[in-house]
């Protein structure tokens, strides 16, 4: 997965790289497909969710920079791998999730990580409590960020997230808080499906 997805499409960070490298795939996704865990494509957990493709998941958490100071939110946390990637980079991590299976099977997968909080709640909510975050990543796909969310990234913080565009293609995309205004642009072409209530809210037709 390093060797042949991730440093030749520019993963190259030695963290980060280190940080994959540390963490078992096989442990996060369903047991009926751990012999694909390391296939670069997303991995189905039901209900709609899954974990992101070993690549996409990658320019997101090359492109955060995650430093050991950091507060780190993890918005739609599935089963806790990216959390765990995360956790190895940054002191604090609290890994939100709105399903309760996916919620309870973070714990177990975490419980090793002293420095990781689960909690369960509306993904949009964020994680007000625990807040304000230097590092956002949304696993998942976006159309529109909520403002409760955005407001929770303390200033010069920055978001990771995949965006949807109006053109069909998702790319992987950040932005810096500054001056209370959050901005995301796109870096990468990266899959992702799109989160619960992370969507435009449909145009009025007559």
């Amino acid at each position: 997965m390093i060797d042949s997805q991730l440093k030749p499409c520019g993963i190259v960070s030695p963290r980060v790289v280190g940080a994959f490298f540390a963490v078992p795939r096989e442990n996060y996704v369903a047991p009926s497909r751990r012999g694909l865990a390391y296939v670069d494509a997303p991995q189905a957990l039901g209900n709609g969710r899954e974990l992101l493709a070993p690549l996409s998941l990658g320019h997101l958490i090359e492109q955060a920079d995650a430093r050991p100071e950091d507060r780190v939110l993890v918005v739609g946390a599935t089963t806790g791998y990216s959390a765990a990637i995360l956790a190895t980079l940054a002191d604090h991590v609290v890994a939100l999730e709105s399903d309760a299976g996916l919620a309870a099977a973070a714990r177990a997968n975490l419980a090793s990580y002293p420095n990781v909080r689960v909690i369960e709640g509306p993904l949009e909510a964020g994680a007000e409590d625990f807040g304000p975050f230097t590092l956002i990543l949304i696993d998942g796909a976006v159309e529109t960020l909520p403002s409760d969310l955005v407001a929770q990234l303390a200033e010069g913080g920055r978001l990771l997230a995949i965006l949807t565009g109006s053109d069909g293609v998702s790319r992987a995309a950040k932005g810096i808080r500054q001056a209370g205004i959050l901005r995301l642009e796109p870096f990468a072409e990266a899959a992702g499906s799109l989160l619960p209530s992370f969507g435009k809210a449909p145009a009025f037709q007559f």
